[in-house]
C-alpha cells in the first residue's frame, strides 16, 4: 500500500508540474510569408510538447508578420493566412493550449474590416479569439488606418485550473507614464472588471530603441500590480524594413520584479513554471553599445533575407562611417558576402585608399578600386561647354559624389548586390549628404547613429581585437571633395552638433543653444533630401524615416 501510494503521489506531482509549465516561443516572423511563419509556429509547438508544456505563447501577429500597413488593402492575403492557420489547427497536440497573434476579419463592419487578434487553440475545441483594443497611431505605426479596436473585457479565459487575462502589445500602454502623461484619453484596462488571475499574458511586437526596456518594465509593472498577478511579455524578434524588434521577452512578477528575460536580437525558446517561476534559461543583460551593435546587425541581416538578397557592397572611403558599416555587414552576412569599393577622386589622399585596403584585408572582404578622375574631367568639361561652368564650386563637389554613386549603383545592377549607404544621423540632420551621390543605396544601417555613437561602436569592434585600423578612427572626418576638406570646415564640432541632434530630433525638444538654432533652420530646409533617403534602421526613440512626418514645403524655418 505504501509503495502504491508513493507511485500515485509521484504521478500527481509530475502531472501538476506539466500543467503549470509554459513555453515562450520568441520567433522572427516574415511579413506575408505564411508558409515560413506556419512552419516556425509548428516547430515551436513541437518543442513545447517535447518539454512537456501545457501552454505555449507566441508574439503579436506571429502568423502574419508585423506590421502590414497598406498590404491590408489586399484582402486576399487574409485568405492565404487563414489557410496556414487551418493547417496549424489540425496539428495542435492533445492537452496543450497554443496562443499566437494573427489578423482576423471583422465581419460586422466594412471599411476597416480587421482585428489585430490573438487566438487560443486547444485540440477538440473551437478557436477563441481576443482582439487588441489600443491601436498605436504615433511614431512608426498607424494601426487605426485598417484595424478596428477590440474589447478587453472579454479577454479572460481558464485552462488547467488556472485563470488568465490576455492582452496584445499596446493594450498595457494606457497607463500614464511616471510624469503623468498618457498618449491615450483613457486606459481600457481600468474598465476591465477585475477578477483573480494567475497570469496576465501580453503578446507584443514592440520595436527596439535605446531605453525602451525601462518603458516596458514600467507598463508591465503597472499592469501586474493592477491585476495582482505576474505578467508574461512575449515580444517579436527580427527586423522589418527600418524597424527592429529585439525580442527580450520576460516574466514580470506580481511585485514588479523582472524574473528572467529571453535572448535579445535572436530567436529563443524558453520555459517557466507558473507556480514556482523556475525557468530554463535567463539571458544576461547587455550594455547599451552592444545592444546597438546587435540591433544593427539584425537589421541588415533580416532586411537582406526578407527581400531575397545575399550580398552587399559599399563605398570604402578610409573613413570611420564606412569602416563601421563594413564591420556590421560582415557580422550580419559573413565576409564572403560583403565587398568594399574604393573610388578615389581628384582630391582623395593616398592614405584613404591604403586604409580602405587594410580594413578589407582585416575583415576578409573583397576590395576593388575604381577611379573617377577621367570621368569627372569629362563631365566638368561638358558642363563648361554647356552651362559656362568655370569656377570650382559645390557643383564640382556633387559631381564627384554622384559619380561615385553611379559606379556603386552600376555594381549593384551587375552583381545583384545591395548597396549600403554610410551616412550617419548627424550628417543627415544637416543635409551634409548628396542626393544621388553618397545617399544612393537600398539601406542606411547607421542613419540613426550620431557621430559619437559611430566612434563608440568602432571602439567596441577594436576592444578585443584591432579590426579597424586606428588611423581611421584618429583621422579627421572628410568627404575629400575639394582640396584639404574637413567636415568641421562646414559643420559645427561633432560633439556639439550631436547634442543638438539628440535634442531637436531624437527628443523633439525646442532649441536652446546657438547650434540648436542653426540646426533647426538647416533641418527644415533639407527635409527634401531625407524624404529620398534609403530606409534607415531605427535604434533611437525618434529617427529619420517613417516615424518623422515633417512636410517638405513650409516656412516654419523663418521663425
Amino acid at each position: 500500500m505504501k509503495a502504491n501510494s508513493g507511485v500515485r503521489q509521484n504521478k500527481t506531482r509530475k502531472k501538476t508540474q506539466k500543467e503549470t509549465r509554459i513555453g515562450i516561443a520568441q520567433i522572427d516572423s516574415t511579413l506575408g510569408d505564411f508558409k515560413t511563419n506556419k512552419t516556425k509556429i509548428l516547430e515551436a509547438i513541437l518543442k513545447a510538447e517535447d518539454r512537456k508544456c501545457s501552454m505555449v505563447v507566441f508574439p503579436e501577429c506571429a502568423l502574419f508578420g508585423y506590421h502590414p500597413f497598406d498590404m491590408l488593402e489586399r484582402t486576399d492575403l487574409i485568405e492565404y493566412q487563414n489557410r496556414a492557420f487551418s493547417e496549424i489547427v489540425k496539428k495542435i497536440p492533445k492537452d496543450m493550449a497554443v496562443i499566437f497573434g494573427l489578423l482576423t476579419i471583422n465581419e460586422k463592419k466594412k471599411g476597416r474590416p480587421y482585428f489585430n487578434s490573438a487566438v487560443l487553440l486547444i485540440r477538440g475545441k473551437k478557436p477563441k479569439f481576443f482582439n487588441k483594443q489600443l491601436l498605436p497611431t504615433g511614431d512608426v505605426f498607424d494601426e487605426a488606418r485598417f484595424v478596428e479596436p477590440g474589447d478587453l473585457t472579454k479577454n479572460y479565459f481558464t485552462w488547467k485550473g488556472a485563470r488568465f487575462f490576455l492582452t496584445i502589445c499596446e493594450d498595457i500602454w494606457g497607463w500614464p507614464n511616471p510624469k503623468g502623461y498618457s498618449a491615450y484619453k483613457e486606459n481600457p484596462l481600468s474598465k476591465v472588471p477585475k477578477q483573480k488571475v494567475d497570469l496576465v499574458i501580453n503578446l507584443s511586437a514592440s520595436p527596439f530603441h535605446l531605453g525602451k526596456m525601462q518603458a516596458r518594465e514600467y507598463m508591465t509593472r503597472q499592469t501586474a500590480s493592477y491585476f495582482k498577478a505576474p505578467l508574461l511579455y512575449v515580444n517579436l524578434v527580427g527586423a522589418q524594413d527600418e524597424i527592429i524588434f529585439d525580442g527580450t521577452s520576460f516574466l514580470m512578477s506580481r511585485r514588479g520584479r523582472r524574473v528572467f528575460s529571453c535572448e535579445s536580437f535572436r530567436e529563443d525558446f524558453n520555459v517557466f513554471d507558473l507556480k514556482t517561476h523556475k525557468h530554463w534559461s535567463a539571458a544576461r543583460a547587455l550594455p547599451d553599445i552592444e545592444k546597438l551593435r546587435r540591433a544593427l546587425v539584425l537589421g541588415i541581416q533580416d532586411f537582406c533575407r526578407k527581400v531575397g538578397i545575399d550580398r552587399v557592397h559599399l563605398g570604402l572611403s578610409g573613413g570611420i562611417d564606412s569602416a563601421l558599416v563594413s564591420c556590421l555587414a560582415v557580422d550580419a552576412l559573413g565576409s564572403r558576402n560583403v565587398r568594399g569599393i574604393g573610388i578615389p577622386g581628384p582630391h582623395s589622399s593616398p592614405e584613404s585608399l591604403t586604409l580602405a585596403r587594410q580594413l578589407s584585408e582585416r575583415l576578409g572582404i573583397e576590395f576593388s578600386e575604381i577611379s573617377i578622375n577621367s570621368t569627372y574631367q569629362t563631365v566638368i568639361e561638358a558642363l563648361a561647354r554647356s552651362f559656362d561652368h568655370r569656377q570650382f564650386s559645390i557643383v564640382n563637389e556633387n559631381v564627384q559624389a554622384r559619380l561615385r554613386g553611379l559606379f556603386l549603383m552600376a555594381y549593384a545592377n551587375q552583381s545583384q548586390s545591395l548597396l549600403l549607404t554610410t551616412g550617419n544621423k548627424s550628417e543627415y540632420a544637416t543635409g551634409y549628404a548628396t542626393l544621388y551621390g553618397d545617399m544612393c543605396g537600398g539601406l542606411a544601417p547607421i542613419g540613426d547613429l550620431t557621430k559619437k555613437q559611430v566612434y563608440q561602436l568602432a571602439e567596441l569592434y577594436n576592444s578585443q581585437h584591432e579590426v579597424i585600423p586606428p588611423e581611421i578612427i584618429k583621422r579627421a572626418p572628410t568627404a575629400e571633395l575639394r582640396p584639404n576638406q574637413k567636415d568641421q570646415d562646414t559643420l559645427p564640432p561633432y560633439e556639439v552638433l550631436d547634442e543638438s541632434v539628440e535634442r531637436l530630433v531624437t527628443r523633439s525638444k525646442m532649441g536652446k543653444t546657438t547650434t540648436d538654432k542653426w540646426l533647426s533652420k538647416v533641418l527644415m530646409k533639407t527635409e527634401f533630401k531625407r524624404w529620398q533617403a534609403a530606409p534607415i534602421l531605427k535604434v533611437s526613440e525618434h529617427s529619420f524615416g517613417r516615424g518623422r512626418r515633417w512636410p517638405v514645403a513650409h516656412k516654419a524655418w523663418i521663425y
